[in-house]
């Protein structure tokens, strides 16, 4: 295990490693390859949930039906996710399957309806087959185990263009007992804040007041989820839900909690480490873009001008190209809509400084080559302005994002 600060990174850890949680996945036949297209998550006992939407007007229907869930008893039994067909701007049809999945999901597991939530992803505009959901669901109580085969069958089951998985565990120390927070995700296209084109899932073995996680859910949204972009556009579906088994045994957490600390961090990096992942996992991307933002006259502005910078297409095709071309970054600093003193920005490519009081400094082209062709390009602005900060993720700019997009729906 890596420690990190106040909570300790487990390299083998999954979504069920906390105490209470089952995982499961199998190909229904949603998509046309034969790769997992339906999953859960399942608790053994009521478990404190919280969630985040997309900020999408048009929401798909499993949507309406989780957060109808959520608000009955603010708790969770399962999560039913199926990938393939994001069963959007369906209808009435479209909202009736919705909770067809979350009824069919209850039954299978001997639970009520209301403690199931329904998660989809895929293509926009496409009735669910439901033939087959039924008899995916069905077989999904045979899939689980809360070991790491149920994790991994889970996660495959979430991608889309996915090429990778995402996941990650954490645990603290927490009233002398040992906590663990972990996280699974998907999401490579239709990235864009408020909630990218993403499904994220967090479990944790904490006892928590249903208050204080959604307040955690939200705050470390806004500065992990929200704070990546691959392509600028924000899909139907995205969701984030967070279930607390509160098996650990400790003291019930809330913000007065002496061990808030300490939790909180952990809950951060679990969001932060499967935002980076996605942004990274962008479709068709080569490297993972980190845009960090000091010295701006607030935190808001300084977020609004990191996330302009990284979402920037021209940023994008330059770092692909391996373009050292910092106009295009301070070009896009200036159009953030944010307070700026156009003569005293800073600018740094990694380690190498290309502007000081917003004049270029002479740099060595093959040394910023270099750095550009590696896997992660980290872009400095230093606005000298305040005492704002803020940092964001995005990917480059590639041929293959056009190819995959261009055929996404055939």
């Amino acid at each position: 295990m890596g420690v990190v600060s106040l909570f300790s990174v487990a390299a083998e850890g999954s979504i069920t490693s906390p105490k209470g949680f089952q995982a499961g996945g199998l190909h229904c036949g949603l998509k046309k390859t034969s790769r997992n297209d339906l999953g859960a998550i399942v608790c053994e006992v009521p478990a404190v949930a919280a969630s985040v939407y997309t900020t999408n007007v048009f929401q798909a229907a499993p949507l309406k039906v989780t957060r109808e869930s959520i608000a009955s008893e603010g708790h969770l039994r399962a999560v039913v996710v199926n990938s393939g067909n994001a069963n959007a701007c369906t209808g009435q049809q479209g909202e009736a399957d919705a909770y067809e999945m979350r009824a069919a999901t209850a039954k299978a597991f001997g639970l009520a309806d209301h403690e199931i939530a329904v998660a989809s992803t895929g293509v926009i505009g496409e009735l669910l087959p439901m033939d087959r959901v039924r008899d995916g669901i069905a077989g999904l109580p045979a899939s689980l185990s809360s070991g790491s085969e149920g994790a991994e069958q889970f996660c495959q089951a979430i991608l889309t263009t996915d090429l990778v998985k995402k996941e990650v565990c954490v645990s603290m120390n927490i009233d002398g007992r040992e906590v663990k927070i972990a996280g699974a995700a998907k999401g490579s296209g239709m990235i864009h804040p408020n909630m990218a084109t993403m499904l994220a899932f967090v479990t944790t073995d904490a006892v928590i007041e249903q208050k204080s996680l959604q307040g955690l859910l939200g705050a470390a949204t806004d500065l992990t989820f929200n704070m990546i972009t691959v392509d600028g556009d924000t899909s139907t579906n995205d969701m984030l839900v967070a279930m607390a088994s509160g098996l650990a045994g400790n003291n019930e957490l809330n913000t007065g909690h002496p061990d808030w600390e300490a939790f909180a961090a952990g809950f951060q990096h679990v969001c932060q480490t499967l935002a980076k992942a996605i942004a990274r996992d962008g479709e068709g991307a080569t490297r993972l873009v980190e845009v960090t933002v000091t010295n701006a006259v607030s935190d808001e502005a300084a977020r609004a001008i990191a996330k302009t910078v990284v979402g920037s297409s021209l940023v994008k095709s330059a770092v692909f190209g391996a373009d050292a071309n910092w106009g295009r970054i301070i070009a896009a600093v200036g159009r953030a809509g944010q307070p700026v003193n156009p003569d005293t920005v800073d600018i740094k490519l990694g380690d190498i400084v290309v502007l000081t009081a917003s004049r270029p400094i002479p740099f060595d082209e093959e040394e910023a080559l270099a750095y550009l062709q590696g896997d992660t390009v980290t872009i400095h602005v230093d606005l000298n302005n305040g005492t704002g900060e803020a940092t964001a993720w995005g990917c480059d700019l590639t041929y293959d994002y056009v190819r995959i997009n261009a055929a996404y729906r055939t």
